[in-house]
C-alpha cells in the first residue's frame, strides 16, 4: 500500500507541476499551485524532500512572477503612449479575454482571448476616456497585448525557475 500512496502522490505532484505551468501560461495562478504542490509534497514526506530554505525562495519567484506580469503589461501599455489606467483595463480585459476564449479552444483561446481582451479593453479605455483617435487607441491596444504576451512569458519563465528550485532541493 505504501508503494501505490508513494506512486499516487508523486503523480499528483507531477499533475500539479503540469497544470501550474499551463496556468501560467493563460495569466492564472500557476506558480502558487506549483508552491502549494511542493508545500504538500514537503509535509506528505515528513519534511524529508525539499526544504524550508528552497519553498522560500519558491515563494519568492512565485510573487516575482506576478510582479514581472503585471509590470509587463503596464510597461506595454504605457510604452506604445496608454496611460495608467488603460494598463489596469488591460489586465482585466486580459482575464475577460482568457474566460471567453478558453471554451472555444481551450489554451489557445485561452492566450487569444487574453491578448485579445488586453488589446481591445485598453483600446476602447483610450479611445472614449482620452478621445483618442482610432489608429492611437489602437496603438496603445497593440502595446497592451505585447506587454501581455511578454509578462506571461515571464511567469512562466519564474515557474520553471521554481522547478529547479525544487529539484535542487528535493
Amino acid at each position: 500500500m505504501s508503494l501505490f500512496l508513494a506512486i499516487a502522490g508523486w503523480t499528483l505532484y507531477g499533475l500539479a507541476i503540469v497544470c501550474g505551468l499551463a496556468l501560467n501560461l493563460v495569466g492564472f495562478f500557476g506558480n502558487w499551485l506549483i508552491l502549494s504542490a511542493t508545500v504538500v509534497a514537503w509535509l506528505a514526506t515528513g519534511l524529508e524532500h525539499f526544504s524550508l530554505l528552497g519553498l522560500g525562495v519558491m515563494l519568492v519567484f512565485a510573487v516575482l512572477g506576478e510582479v514581472i506580469e503585471a509590470a509587463a503589461a503596464a510597461f506595454g501599455t504605457s510604452r506604445f503612449g496608454g496611460s495608467g489606467r488603460a494598463a489596469i483595463a488591460a489586465v482585466v480585459g486580459a482575464l475577460v479575454g482568457a474566460a471567453f476564449g478558453t471554451p472555444i479552444f481551450p489554451v489557445i483561446g485561452t492566450l487569444a482571448g487574453a491578448c485579445l481582451g488586453a488589446f481591445g479593453a485598453a483600446m476602447v479605455y483610450e479611445y472614449i476616456q482620452y478621445e483618442r483617435t482610432a489608429r492611437e487607441a489602437a496603438w496603445t491596444g497593440l502595446g497592451a497585448a505585447i506587454g501581455r504576451i511578454g509578462g506571461l512569458l515571464g511567469k512562466f519563465a519564474m515557474g520553471l525557475v521554481m522547478l529547479g528550485v525544487a529539484f535542487l532541493t528535493y
